[in-house]
């Protein structure tokens, strides 16, 4: 049987049917290329363990057949980016909300275990820092359209969670921290990318915000690896579980150390978020992960530093 990844052909999917790929499994994609790229699976398409299908996971009659012929899921299909749901929200929405069901009715049916990427995006304006599990999660106002990704993605979560509680079907939620590395775009407003392209370009890096907001940044590769032994991992099952790196980082200083790292003169230039965004535009001033479920659970450690990270995007653009 074979491995089913949705949004195989995306960022960190392609990354994650790779490593299934060297692991020996048979893979099948569904991905619509929305958001993920064919360039990503090109160099893998040959392989006959890979299958890719460009469709929607909104198409329940193509799910239902992938998930009867699959071990077991990766749902990663999802609306990615800041940029990207503050244009589309209505795509936003009904992409995950609509894709989550279709993929958890099929695995139900089969009962396929599902594992779901969600993001740290789902706690929200809380201010408890280290991020924990159980941690209550505060929402923006509903006319604030950033929030429309992380009412999705909970919407995600409890749809997922109901499963396991009602039938005890294998469901596993990971909440994501701020996932980087090569292959990865900077067109939705992911901020390491679009920097080191700013840099490598010689335009102004630009900072939203004061730049005194802070994030935590993990290698895609360390990611890749905690999902591959959580979804083996029994004692995961039921569980919502936050994976990333928890060393954090004003996004001012991560513009500094980008421009020291690709040897730029960029000027580092601030831009106000209404200027970005548009009025009203809501940001989180802290986001750091408590890696102790994650930890506990599989030993998992991040491995590559910020540096590391850095380095490997400014290599991926250049070639």
């Amino acid at each position: 049987m074979s491995i089913l990844v949705t949004g195989g052909a995306g960022f960190i999917g392609s990354h994650l049917c790779r490593a299934l790929l060297a692991q020996g499994e048979d893979v099948i994609v569904i991905d619509d290329l929305s958001t993920g790229t064919y360039d990503n699976l090109a160099e893998l398409e040959d392989s006959k363990r890979l299958r890719l299908i460009v469709d929607n996971v909104n198409n329940a009659a193509l799910v239902d057949e992938c998930v009867r012929e699959a071990s077991a899921v990766y749902h990663l299909a999802s609306a990615v980016g800041v940029r990207l749901i503050i244009d589309q929200p209505v795509r936003t929405i009904e992409s995950i909300v609509g894709g989550t069901e279709s993929v958890l009715k099929a695995c139900a049916r089969y009962r396929r275990p599902f594992l779901l990427t969600s993001t740290s995006e789902v706690y929200g304006k809380g201010s408890k820092v280290p991020f924990s599990e159980n941690d209550d999660t505060v929402m923006g106002a509903t006319s604030t359209r950033r929030w429309s990704y992380a009412c999705a993605k909970a919407l995600d979560e409890f749809l997922a969670l109901a499963h396991w509680v009602e039938s005890k079907l294998p469901v596993i939620v990971v909440r994501l921290f701020n996932t980087v590395g090569p292959r990865q775009t900077g067109q939705y407003g992911m901020v390491v990318p679009g920097f080191v392209k700013q840099a490598l370009n010689g335009q102004p890096i630009t900072v939203y915000g004061d730049g005194q907001q802070s994030r935590c940044f993990a290698h895609v590769q360390d990611i890749i690896e905690a999902l591959l032994q959580l979804m083996l991992c029994p004692k995961a099952r039921g569980q919502v579980i936050n994976i990333g790196n928890n060393q954090e980082i004003t996004i001012l200083a991560l513009a500094e150390r980008v421009k020291k790292l690709t040897g730029s003169s960029s000027p580092i230039v601030k831009i106000p978020y209404d200027q970005a965004y548009g009025e009203g535009f809501d940001d989180m001033r802290r986001r750091v992960p408590d890696l102790s479920k994650v930890h506990n659970l599989i030993g998992y450690q991040p491995k590559r530093d910020l540096d590391q990270i850095i380095r490997d995007v400014i290599e991926s653009q250049k070639q």
